[in-house]
């Protein structure tokens, strides 16, 4: 029971470290942004997502790993990165926020999947071998990241506010930056 304890207490420390580097570096630069630029580096971290097929690899993880959980992380996560990439590639166009939509869906909904199936198939952290990482390190800020980008999504932030914000103080002329 102390290895899985070390394992939760390891992902709660990880959401707590990610909230405040995101809180404090991320969040306040890309809040500045117009919404493609602003999803940029999110899809970019989100297109590494490829690495959850370390979790087919044998040797990489235990052979008593379960297989449902393994196969539906891994794949899942090739999706995810797929659709990252592919909005990223059609960003700023509308195409680009349509799939950048899909992708975080689809993206949050992996996660929280893999958490249920790691549940539902009673999986011990020593299984995880040296992915061990993935979802005491790479998941929270997955999962952090998610909410920024359904953030960036349904904010419809002007461009004279952002505008604005860059400079404050000075009054934007009626035909556009002065």
């Amino acid at each position: 029971m102390l290895p899985q304890l070390w394992f939760f207490v390891s992902i709660a420390f990880s959401f707590s470290a990610w909230g405040f580097v995101v809180k404090r570096y991320i969040w306040p630069k890309l809040r500045l942004l117009g919404r493609a630029e602003a999803l940029r580096p999110l899809l970019i971290l989100h297109s590494f997502r490829f690495i959850g097929l370390a979790f087919l690899v044998p040797g990489v993880v235990s052979p008593e790993l379960p297989s449902a959980f393994a196969y539906s992380a891994a794949y899942g996560d090739l999706v995810a990165a797929t659709l990252a990439f592919l909005s990223l590639v059609l960003l700023p166009r509308g195409a680009g926020i349509v799939i950048a939509w899909i992708f975080n869906w689809w993206g949050l909904a992996d996660l929280l999947n893999a958490f249920y199936q790691a549940n539902d198939a009673g999986l011990v952290a020593g299984q995880l071998g040296a992915t061990y990482f993935i979802p005491t390190l790479v998941v929270p800020l997955l999962l952090i990241t998610h909410g920024l980008v359904f953030r960036i999504l349904l904010q419809h932030q002007s461009q004279s506010a952002i505008w604005e914000s860059r400079h404050p103080g000075e009054e934007l002329s009626s035909g556009g930056h002065p």
